[in-house]
């Protein structure tokens, strides 16, 4: 009896974000047919508009593509079926994605945060491949994680679990998209470490721009910078201590500042993990593909 290969899965991976939203085909390992729009500014109801269009343009041309996956920044209710609130994208709040994607596309639609997308993207074809642990974190506009266990996300009991952005840090401190004041993404993040930076130049500040006056030994910049690494780091140390992966990956677009950003995080993390478990570190290999290809892959896992 001769064994006749298995079917090459192909998916659909959907990245929404605030200003765009990026899909494609995963064909086996390999993405294709990548197309980026802006994200709409009028309301969930036309974002589903935009995301269904997307969906049927890509599936006339791969029409074997019946697997979908759309992955969103925010937390999701415990059936992933509804957003609870997505605080980068206008009009985001108790948005019923998965059934407003039905009516649309009259298929199944998983659906999945954008943090746990890419951690699944970077565990199976990333920076952790062939690892059995490992929690990805994004440093961006806000901070968001996922954790992967045994290959798969692991969600904890109400499906909260890799909200690294939201956990308290700084008790009374500034107030985050969620509304929670000393949030982690309310003081290290992207976002904050411009705000911070701006008000210490009394001007704005990009945090591009932050991150190069820092480097460049701008004493009232370099501490707002070395301030939101110390806070990541002792997060990952915290996290090391309680659940003990094999490796964090790290990305995002302040990660894409390279190795300062990368040597004060682990400096930070080597100090606070001290005397319990070594902490390590990697870069992020699949960039901006990792929550199209994590979506995509979410679609396969259910």
């Amino acid at each position: 009896m001769t064994n006749l290969p298995l079917p090459e899965q192909v998916s659909i991976g959907v990245d929404v974000g605030g200003t765009k939203i990026a899909t494609g085909v995963l064909r086996g390992d390999e993405l294709q047919d990548r197309h980026v729009q802006p994200t709409p500014e009028t309301g969930w109801e036309a974002v589903l508009d935009a995301i269904a269009a997307q969906i049927m343009d890509l599936q006339a041309r791969h029409p074997d593509a019946r697997l979908i996956g759309v992955g969103i920044p925010g937390p999701l209710n415990s059936d992933r079926t509804r957003v609870k609130f997505a605080p980068n994208i206008y009009g985001f709040v108790d948005v019923p994605m998965v059934d407003g994607l039905r009516e649309r596309l009259a298929q199944r639609i998983v659906l999945e945060n954008d943090a746990k997308a890419a951690a699944l993207a970077e565990a199976h074809l990333g920076a952790a491949r062939g690892t059995e642990s490992s929690i990805y974190v994004t440093v961006s506009t806000g901070i968001g994680a996922g954790i992967v266990l045994n290959g798969r996300i692991w969600r904890g009991r109400h499906g909260v679990a890799g909200e690294l952005g939201h956990i308290t840090v700084m008790p009374g401190g500034p107030v985050s998209g969620a509304g929670l004041d000393g949030a982690l993404e309310a003081i290290a993040s992207g976002t904050a470490i411009a705000r911070d930076a701006s008000y210490a130049l009394n001007r704005e500040v990009s945090t591009a721009e932050a991150f190069s006056l820092a480097q460049q030994g701008h004493p009232g910049v370099r501490r707002v910078v070395a301030q939101a690494m110390k806070h990541i780091g002792v997060a990952l140390a915290d996290l090391q201590k309680v659940i003990d992966p094999e490796v964090f990956v790290i990305g995002g677009g302040v990660a894409s500042v390279g190795d300062y950003f990368f040597h004060g995080v682990q400096a930070a993390a080597d100090e606070y993990a001290q005397g319990f478990a070594p902490v390590t570190i990697r870069r992020a290999q699949l960039g901006p593909d990792a929550g199209v290809i994590g979506a995509a892959l979410a679609a396969r896992h259910g």
